[in-house]
């Protein structure tokens, strides 16, 4: 089969697509003929030599990925070749074939494409995970999504606003936020002209959010405890802002806060099968029915992963990036 190859850390010139050998299930496993894979930022950071894929786990970068069950591994019940189905990888989602463990596949919803079903596991497991296991978010509550026209802001919009919540989000341009209202956003915020702070305490009545979803880490930390409501709690996952910041703990308790920071890729199988069972359930429903779907910017060819990486990179994108076999 062929894959996109790391060459060596760097830039998205070292992203070669080249012939390697294919992958095998093994029990518990199925192997998919990709039709499609989603771009995600952990994808740019693999590249640049700072987030090797976990012990197993294929080389080649791709959390998630599309197309049909080709072959199923000793063991394995319920799934057959011929399926269509998406999955959540650890690696190896940019390749014409990948092994999945069964707990990772999700059915591909009738209601969008194939290939942009490649668009959903990774946004929506992680949005899951994090902000309805994690952070119990529920109706009636006010849900603050950092990056509000990405992959994730975009799906963590639709999930919210389905939930009950208020969903306020910020973004860096008038279209990133028109976008966001069209998905239900109720507050708005763009970071560039506003302190998000005050303008969330404006629309709450000086309360604050219940739940945020942060992207960004140490650069917004302090701010994002300043914008909690109390018992208000923070899910951090991702670190675009960088690692390390000082945290003033009796802030934090004076809101009787709380702050978790997790990652879905380094998570063990089982963990991984809890979210994806736990998202068959309370999710799918919703995208089978059309009311929660991925926004897909822009889909390119596997040989075209360079130029997929300049985009995400460029933050010009409103929603999911797709690499397809096409």
């Amino acid at each position: 089969m062929h894959a996109v190859v790391i060459t060596e850390p760097g830039g998205p010139d070292v992203l070669r697509w080249t012939e390697v050998d294919d992958p095998v299930p093994g029990p518990g496993e199925v192997l998919v003929d990709v039709v499609a894979s989603g771009v995600n930022r952990a994808d740019l950071m693999q590249r640049q030599g700072f987030y090797p894929p976990p012990k197993g786990a294929p080389p080649y970068p791709g959390l998630e990925c599309s197309g049909t069950i080709a072959a199923v591994g000793p063991g394995v019940t319920g799934w057959q070749p011929g399926d269509a189905v998406c999955a959540l990888l650890a690696g190896g989602g940019y390749a014409e074939k990948v092994a999945v463990p069964v707990g990772q596949l999700l059915p591909a919803p009738a209601s969008i494409s194939l290939s942009h079903a490649a668009g959903l596991p990774e946004t929506v497991c992680t949005v899951y995970s994090n902000v309805f296991l994690g952070a119990r978010l529920k109706a009636g509550e006010t849900f603050l999504v950092h990056g509000g026209a990405s992959g994730i802001g975009t799906t963590a919009i639709q999930l919210g606003k389905r939930a009950g919540a208020t969903v306020a989000v910020t973004a860096g341009s008038a279209e990133k936020l028109k976008t966001c209202r069209e998905l239900g956003a109720d507050i708005t915020i763009n970071y560039h002209d506003e302190d998000f702070v005050q303008a969330l305490k404006d629309a709450t009545e000086g309360r604050g959010a219940d739940v945020i979803l942060d992207i960004i880490g140490a650069a917004y930390l302090a701010r994002n405890v300043d914008a909690l409501a109390p018992d208000g709690r923070i899910a951090t996952i991702g670190m675009q802002g960088g690692s390390r910041a000082e945290l003033d703990m009796g802030r934090l308790m004076v809101k009787r806060a709380t702050l978790s920071c997790t990652t879905l890729r380094s998570r063990p199988p089982e963990q991984k099968a809890e979210i994806v069972r736990a998202v068959r359930e309370h999710v799918w429903p919703l995208v089978e029915a059309g009311e929660v779907r991925p926004v897909i910017y822009r889909e390119l060819p596997f040989t075209e992963a360079a130029e997929a990486h300049e985009i995400m990179a460029s933050s010009a994108h409103i929603g999911k990036i797709l690499l397809s076999a096409k």
